[in-house]
């Protein structure tokens, strides 16, 4: 009884200190709101308020410093009021219980078995249950047989949609603009004659990347007639993304940026938007893309590319129809309607029925004559008054098998395939044929079928009036379909990994283009409110600028292509990508430059625009579009040289800048309060032990802000006056004769020479073998130790004769495995040793692994950075992997990220291949027992598998010699020096960590959230000229206080003016992500954001001393028609946003 008063005074206590906090923190945020609108100069600033302006903008960073800390006191205060709450609410509650709740974040997703909550299926289930044996199944290989009694559709008539398609790859074989003048064009230009010659033909279209350039080239006239099919219902756009994403590798930003340059582009010239998506071709299905088509506004989808297996399986079950959720959502609200096509292949042989060969006779474009004919040489024949009813029933044969798949009488018959409808004749023969096959089905109602072409939503509508009307609903079904194979132990995990260059210059330019979107649309929003009416500076390119952001969308949107970023598109395809992506960083750079020089100026009259002489320029050049990013060296004198750095991320971070100066001494301050920076200079090294005597790396520790430019000042300095890392060199049995003039270097003597290599920080310590550099073993701070060894493997392919190989899309390994990587010579192992960061650098024939500790306060420092530099061109048939093997007790599980938006559950299965175990990776993945877990984060997609409990690892790249019979018709053999980056983050499981069986929902620490962040979005820094003419900059600091820890700023992207083509309007759209994180791992000591276990969060007070003008939630592709009502607008502060865990919301606000 005392130990509950007790308990219920401590508690009481605790809530009115927290309301007095609370009480304190808004006062302190109303006083400097009044503060900030006080100081808001009024039209332009003069020369003599410059000075106490700066004192003004100090005294408001220690007031929000001083926010901060309340804020931070706050939630650590309801946290443990939470937890005193819950652990205390009953007598019969351990101590061991009652410890755990009290460690659990608030906020934060409890790992959950989603098995006994609901009947959804769930497919790692589904694996489980399959025997993955592939028995003949006869006429349909990979199936069974089919059998029908004839009087199923007597009291519901079968009701069929045929609807023809043409899948047009924007880039595979041929580049976007070869395939486009030899194929595409023709298509949509026939396609306008055939469709409006008779109204009861239909045709779907998917890829606007492809439309849009074919509607550039047509006359008003012409797109008045296809606005009049969009109309009538004659002709539908399928998904309206920019291309038909590949779903492994692609980020979730580039997957949704790709959908609302599509979707925008449908509303700005056809008024329309999509219902129904169409992903026929993406090598496996991801539950990241059902999420954005679901919040884009689309209703249902159709899928291809699954498994055989659980194709076969989903047949039997009469579940190839079902609703697709989110596996983290317990609620209805995620779910899409989902359509697996059940054969082979999209094409006419595979779609009309379970039998190819007869199916092709019904592929009127191979009839006798042409260039393409049917394979099992029974030919299509032209339908004539004569053979009408044998075709007819033949055909109808195929249409019933196909149905008793299907739970309902509707029936969806794709008619295309690749590139289809070029020509004239085409359609003729095709539209002509079938409708005279439909008239015939008409004229006989005893066959109780009614069959036109039609649509997907023509399809889809009478689909979900069929099952409303039986009062049945679709099963549920949670998951991915990752590792796709379409037929034996063919696995497509090959192109998890091909082409990792690109891989990587895909994510470079993501994070360009999202710094550069974030940067324009607050110097918009500034230069605005500077002029006070609204409008632009009339130096400014701001149209121009625009300009290249939309060019620069669109290459990475084209790039998020499924014969693109996935590695499978011919060598001068490849190359086109690269220029594309290549150009669009260099222009996006010069957005940045141009937004940064403008926020930056003290006095905003200096500002001239001069392209080919910008004032601020980046700090590294990349030379072309297949080359690595090189520093550029910057020349030091006594005058000082501004740095500016960008930070892209919402969060306040510490961050590790680095540059290249010609000199070995240097000293950094922070420009505006003069005080020195913690720096260290090291080698730049021109050979692995010959340091360059020109060029020097200086690396110096930034705080940098939430989205600010922040400048620094570096000056040469006086002789041994900066910190100059320390070397040591090792190779066993050959010590290297090092060359450099600069540094201290050290060659281990002795007991010494063969004692593990370490390092540490105050949170971390590492030891790695002398011999190779390699990591070994890992301990944290408190206390807990991991055996994390780092070992390099060589996989080859299959030898035998008339045995298939790897290619760009499969990876066939040999039978034995990997091999371990040995080299002839030992490796060169160099050791630095400084007060920034340390690292070890291993220098192998085909790659150089660097492992570098940061010596950062915050939780930069608690991670291992791992860099690879690989290049494996004198190999053949090889592909290189890099393996962690640990100590952490995993079983058969582990997890990898989907597109980097959730956390998917894996299960190493002995019963599948090797190669089927491997699965795709684009920014994390982790082990965990039940009081550890080792995650791998990433900057770059890649393949990663745990083929033995406590192990990871990931393919860093492939070289192969031969074309894998998947259509390419060729190997992958254009590899490059390629540069591939990652941090392994080892933390303690405490509260709440124990094991949870099934298909439990994960999700990655809030620290390894905030460390991927900072790995994908690092900070950018450019370089004012060395003269002293040069204008006076300011730090520009839009933000009070970093965002909550848990919600990520997606994007913050300039919307195009609604009455006047490429020019910026005053709308933007803010894209939100609050993201799952786990409730096992609270960081010590804890972080300097802040989160809340409340779902509603307050904008204004979110992006304080921003504000919006108006702020109105819109459907993630930002379509008018998706914006809430005017009336459910809140036209006043303070603006309450509801943003759910795991859920990105969408905003179309006007900055003020």
């Amino acid at each position: 009884m005392k130990t509950s008063r007790l308990l219920a005074v401590l508690v009481g206590g605790v809530f009115c200190l927290a309301v007095m906090s609370l009480y304190r923190m808004l006062e302190l945020m109303q006083g400097a709101e009044l503060q900030q609108h006080r100081e808001t100069p009024v039209g332009r600033m003069d020369d003599g308020l410059s000075h106490l302006q700066q004192k003004i903008d100090k005294l408001e960073r220690l007031l929000s410093d001083n926010n901060r800390l309340v804020a931070t006191l706050r939630d650590s205060l309801l946290h443990r009021k939470a937890s005193w709450g819950t652990g205390g609410g009953g007598g019969n509650v351990s101590s061991d219980s009652a410890h755990s709740r009290a460690e659990t974040l608030p906020g934060c997703r409890l790992a959950e078995e989603m098995k006994d909550r609901t009947d959804r299926v769930q497919l790692l289930d589904v694996y489980d249950l399959l025997a993955f044996d592939n028995p003949d199944g006869g006429a349909w290989k990979q199936g069974f047989e089919i059998r029908y009694q004839g009087n199923e559709w007597d009291e519901q008539p079968l009701e069929l949609f045929l609807v023809p398609h043409s899948h047009n790859d924007p880039g595979w074989l041929k580049t976007f603009d070869r395939y486009y003048q030899d194929q595409t064009k023709h298509i949509l230009d026939n396609m306008l004659i055939k469709l409006t010659e008779d109204s009861r033909r239909k045709m779907i279209w998917a890829e606007i990347s492809y439309f849009s350039k074919w509607w550039d080239d047509i006359d008003e006239q012409k797109r008045e007639m296809v606005k009049r099919l969009v109309g009538a219902g004659q002709l539908e756009l399928v998904t309206g993304g920019w291309v038909m994403a590949d779903e492994a590798n692609s980020h979730y930003f580039a997957l949704l940026d790709q959908l609302i340059e599509g979707h925008q582009w449908m509303q700005r010239h056809l008024g329309v938007k999509p219902s129904s998506g169409w992903a026929v071709d993406p090598f496996g299905h991801s539950p990241s893309m059902t999420y954005l088509l679901k919040g884009a506004g689309l209703r249902d989808m159709v899928i291809q590319r699954v498994h055989y297996a659980v194709k076969k399986h989903f047949a039997q079950q009469q579940t190839l129809e079902f609703l697709w959720r989110q596996s983290w959502d317990s609620s209805p609200r995620s779910d899409i309607t989902c359509h697996m096509m059940p054969f082979y292949s999209y094409d006419v042989p595979h779609t009309c029925g379970p039998h190819p060969a007869v199916c092709c006779q019904f592929d009127f474009h191979r009839l006798p004559g042409g260039r393409v004919f049917c394979p099992w040489r029974i030919p299509p024949r032209p339908i004539t008054e004569q053979n009408v009813q044998e075709r007819a029933l033949l055909l109808l044969d195929q249409y019933r098998q196909k149905s008793r798949l299907f739970r309902s009488p509707v029936l969806l018959v794709p008619l295309g395939d690749d590139f289809r409808f070029v020509e004239s004749s085409e359609w003729d023969a095709q539209f002509t044929n079938y409708q005279k096959l439909f008239d015939y089905f008409d004229q006989h109602p005893e066959l109780h079928i009614k069959a036109r072409f039609g649509t997907l939503s023509d399809y889809f509508k009478a689909l979900h009036r069929h099952v409303d009307a039986a009062g049945r609903s679709l099963p549920t079904l949670s998951g991915d379909f990752f590792t796709y194979a379409d037929r034996d132990d063919h696995y497509w995990s090959g192109y998890f990994t091909s082409r990792p260059f690109y891989k990587r210059l895909d994510r470079v330019l993501e994070a360009a283009l999202r710094a550069s979107e974030i940067l324009f649309s607050l110097m918009l929003a500034e230069m605005r409110r500077f002029r006070g009416d609204g409008r632009l500076v009339a130096d400014f390119p701001a149209r121009e600028h625009f300009r290249r952001l939309t060019a620069g969308r669109r290459s990475l949107a084209l790039f998020q292509h499924h014969d693109a970023v996935t590695g499978t598109a011919r060598d001068p395809v490849v190359v086109d990508y690269g220029t594309r992506l290549f150009h669009s960083i260099l222009n996006l750079r010069q957005v940045l430059q141009s937004s940064a020089h403008w926020l930056l100026l003290l006095d905003k009259s200096e500002f001239h625009h001069n392209q080919s002489k910008p004032l601020l320029q980046m700090d590294d050049v990349i030379a072309a579009q297949d080359a690595l990013p090189q520093k550029t060296s910057l020349e030091l004198s006594d005058e000082p040289r501004s740095l500016i750095v960008f930070n892209p991320t919402e969060q306040l971070r510490t961050s590790v800048v680095s540059v290249v100066i010609d000199s070995p001494d240097a000293r950094v301050v922070d420009a505006e309060t003069g005080r020195p920076m913690a720096a260290q200079i090291s080698a730049v090294w021109a050979e692995p032990s010959r340091a360059s005597t020109e060029a020097f790396q200086l690396d110096f520790v930034a705080e940098l802000p939430p989205l600010s430019l922040v400048v620094y000042h570096v000056t040469k300095a006086s002789v041994g006056s900066a910190y100059r890392a320390q070397y040591t060199f090792h190779r066993r049995g050959n010590p290297p004769t090092v060359q450099t003039e600069h540094f201290q270097v050290s060659r281990p003597q002795g007991p010494e020479a063969g004692a593990p290599l370490s390092l540490s920080n105050k949170h971390v310590q590492i030891w790695s073998s002398p011999e190779t550099g390699l990591l070994q073993k890992l301990r944290l701070q408190s206390g807990l130790v991991r055996q994390i060894q780092v070992q390099f493997l060589w996989y080859g392919t299959r030898t035998r004769r008339n045995q298939d190989k790897s290619g760009a899309y499969l990876f066939l390994p040999e039978d034995e495995g990997a091999q371990l990587y040995s080299s002839s010579e030992p490796p060169l192992v160099r050791v630095s040793r400084g007060p920034v960061f340390s690292e070890i650098t291993s220098c192998f024939r085909h790659f150089t692994h660097r492992v570098r500790l940061y010596h950062l306060d915050g939780h930069a420092g608690k991670s291992l950075e791992i860099s690879n530099t690989v290049d494996i061109r004198s190999e053949v048939n090889r592909e290189l992997t890099m393996r962690l093997i640990s100590s952490v007790a995993s079983g058969n599980r582990f997890y990898t990220d989907l597109n980097g938006f959730q956390i998917q559950q894996r299960r190493t299965l002995s019963k599948l291949p090797l190669q089927a175990n491997f699965y795709p990776m684009s920014s994390a993945s982790f082990l965990q027992d039940s009081v550890s877990r080792m995650s791998l984060l990433s900057a770059q997609s890649q393949a990663v598998a745990s083929l033995r409990p406590g192990e990871l690892e990931v393919v860093l790249d492939r070289r192969l010699q031969q074309d894998d019979n998947r259509g390419l018709g060729q190997g992958v053999t254009d590899n490059k020096l390629t540069a591939s980056l990652f941090h392994l983050l080892l933390e303690d499981r405490k509260g709440g960590a124990q094991e949870v069986g099934g298909a439990s929902v994960e999700h990655l620490s809030l620290l390894a959230h905030l460390t991927s962040l900072s790995l994908c979005h690092p900070p950018i820094t450019m370089v004012a000229p060395s003269d002293s003419r040069l204008p006076k900059l300011r730090p520009f600091l839009p933000l009070r206080s970093s965002l909550p820890c848990d919600v990520h700023l997606l994007n913050l992207r300039t919307l195009e003016d609604a009455k006047e083509a490429d020019v910026p309007s005053q709308e933007v759209a803010l894209l939100l992500h609050r993201k799952g994180f786990d409730c096992s791992s609270a960081p010590e000591p804890p972080l300097q954001c802040t989160w809340s276990m409340h779902e509603e969060v307050n904008l204004d007070d979110l992006f304080s001393p921003l504000q919006f003008r108006a702020v109105r939630r819109s459907g993630l592709t930002l379509l008018r028609e998706d914006d809430e009502p005017e009336s459910a607008q809140q036209q006043q502060p303070p603006r309450i946003a509801r943003l759910r865990p795991m859920e990105i919301s969408a905003f179309r606000v006007e900055i003020n």
